[in-house]
């Protein structure tokens, strides 16, 4: 059973989540062989408070780019 776990930074639109778990699960099927019952994704989306880039965090830079 694939398990696909893909971290990503909040605030994208439940349809577009909808979209990723779609096409990556597609995708695993295709790959691997493996039936699409099979195959589990699993989004984390992490707040941009608690994602650092550069010893900093994506919700200090985005702040500072603005």
């Amino acid at each position: 059973m694939p398990l696909i776990q893909i971290h990503i930074i909040e605030g994208r639109p439940p349809e577009k989540i909808e979209q990723l778990i779609k096409e990556v699960t597609d995708t695993v099927c295709k790959t691997l062989d493996a039936p699409i019952e099979s195959v589990r994704v699993l989004i984390n989306e992490i707040p941009p408070e608690h994602w650092g880039i550069a010893g900093e965090s994506v919700k200090k830079r985005r702040l500072q780019a603005n």
